[in-house]
């Protein structure tokens, strides 16, 4: 046992120390939560879903499947508010990003950067951007 009884608010308080986390991740009884730093409300794939179904049951993140997909699609639609640029580098971002996710770090969850984003839409052809811990 940890001694945390809530895992949610020391993610919250970990990645308020970083004015630049956008999106923190991480599990509660198994399932993959997201939440937007700004309003600390949960990110759901429903709005993304109208664009592209990959995962209907929800989103995941480490490594390449349908999970991802809809992630890297609802992590874009959120951040851009552009339904044309999320369509056009969710797969991308899929692959650079949240294919790389990882939440065995100490604090057990990741965190995501407007920079982390930033740099995926800038510079499609570098290099794996995945956030640290």
């Amino acid at each position: 046992m940890s001694g945390i009884s809530d895992p949610r608010s020391h993610v919250q308080s970990r990645a308020s120390a970083d004015p630049d986390v956008i999106y923190v991740g991480y599990r509660r009884r198994g399932r993959a939560i997201v939440e937007k730093q700004s309003d600390q409300e949960q990110l759901t794939p429903e709005r993304s879903l109208e664009l592209a179904n990959h995962s209907p049951s929800g989103f995941e993140w480490g490594y390449g499947g349908s999970g991802p997909a809809q992630l890297a699609l609802a992590l874009l639609l959120d951040y851009t508010e552009n339904e044309a640029l999320a369509l056009d580098h969710y797969q991308e971002f899929k692959t650079e990003v949240v294919s790389q996710l990882d939440c065995t770090g100490p604090d057990g969850c990741w965190c995501l950067t407007a920079s982390n984003i930033d740099a995926v839409l800038r510079d499609p052809s570098g290099e794996a951007v995945a956030p640290s811990i």
